[in-house]
C-alpha cells in the first residue's frame, strides 16, 4: 500500500467534519471513510474543538485562558523592562554630553 501525500484541509472542511462527528449520527470510521480522513484526526479534530469551547464562549474563569495570557504577555513585559533600562541609560548619558 503506497504512503499518501500529505494535504492540509481548510477550516470550513474541518469544521464540517467536526460538526458531523459531534452529531454522532455516524461512526467514526462511516466519516473517516466518507471524507478520507483517518478517524484518529477525526478525533483529534473533536477534542480540540471541544477543549476549546470556554475560549470561544469568553468564559474567562477558564484554566486555559491565563495560561496562554502568560505566554503572551511574559516575553512582552521582559521587552518593557529591557526597554526601560536601555532609556534611563540614554537619558543619563544625554545628561552627562550636556553638561560638558
Amino acid at each position: 500500500m503506497a504512503k499518501r501525500k500529505r494535504r492540509l484541509h481548510d477550516i470550513a472542511f474541518k469544521t464540517k467534519v467536526v460538526l458531523e462527528a459531534l452529531k454522532e449520527q455516524k461512526t467514526l470510521a462511516q466519516l473517516s471513510s466518507e471524507f478520507e480522513v483517518s478517524a484518529n484526526q477525526i478525533s483529534l479534530w473533536k477534542n480540540q474543538i471541544i477543549n476549546n469551547l470556554p475560549i470561544l464562549f469568553g468564559a474567562k474563569n477558564s484554566n486555559l485562558i491565563p495560561e496562554k495570557e502568560e505566554e503572551i504577555t511574559a516575553p512582552l513585559f521582559q521587552q518593557i523592562g529591557e526597554l526601560q533600562v536601555e532609556n534611563n541609560f540614554l537619558k543619563k548619558k544625554l545628561k552627562q554630553l550636556k553638561i560638558h
